[in-house]
């Protein structure tokens, strides 16, 4: 039903942005919404797919078409709802994500949060050799931030920590990454994509 939307981002959380539109305030549910605070109080356009259940209609929305057409292929894999196929995208790495399946690596994919070993032989029986059409030679700079911002202020990594547990992390696995986050001076985008990144290799 829906394309995409402009208006202007009016507040970002750590699941979902909302984007005023003509006064209207829409909740987009989004991978990583922290990628759009350098565009907050700007004017943006995000790509929208509606997902609709029985009890709920929600709107999730996404910076590029992309990424957009690479959720609506996870949601198509059964097993996985709108909030795997959004865990999965927030990793920040999508080439990874398809060589993992191309190559049939199962353990890979069972490191995503909500991801099984059942769920991951079902991606790659339902999306292998079929993901060229969406992510064409992997898009490395599927994610990339155009506006990167350096921040000094570790409100970010707090920021980034409640993300991490709202895309299904444990507080236990979330404060074993805390010490080398804490390290880093990164925007809150960077710190989550630092933070599953870590997270998979700890799996």
């Amino acid at each position: 039903m829906y394309e995409y939307i402009k208006g202007e981002i009016a507040s970002i959380s750590t699941e979902y942005i909302v984007l005023d539109h003509q006064g209207i305030g829409y909740q987009l549910f989004m991978p990583n919404p922290f990628v759009m605070s350098p565009k907050q109080g700007k004017p943006a356009q995000l790509y929208i797919y509606q997902h609709v259940r029985e009890d709920q209609i929600s709107l999730f929305g996404f910076p590029s078409m992309e990424e957009k057409l690479l959720f609506m292929k996870l949601l198509n894999v059964s097993g996985i709802g709108p909030k795997g196929a959004l865990a999965i995208l927030a990793s920040g790495a999508p080439e990874q994500v398809i060589q993992a399946i191309e190559n049939e690596n199962e353990t890979f994919l069972t490191k995503f949060p909500g991801v099984g070993k059942k769920t991951a032989r079902q991606m790659i029986l339902d999306l292998k050799g079929n993901l060229q059409d969406v992510v064409p030679d992997y898009f490395p700079n599927l994610f990339a931030d155009p506006d990167r911002n350096v921040f000094t202020d570790k409100k970010e990594l707090e920021e980034a920590l409640l993300a991490l547990k709202a895309l299904g992390y444990s507080e236990r696995e979330v404060k074993k990454l805390e010490p080398a986050l804490r390290k880093e001076t990164l925007t809150t985008d960077e710190y989550i994509k630092k933070g599953l990144q870590l997270m998979l290799k700890l799996s």
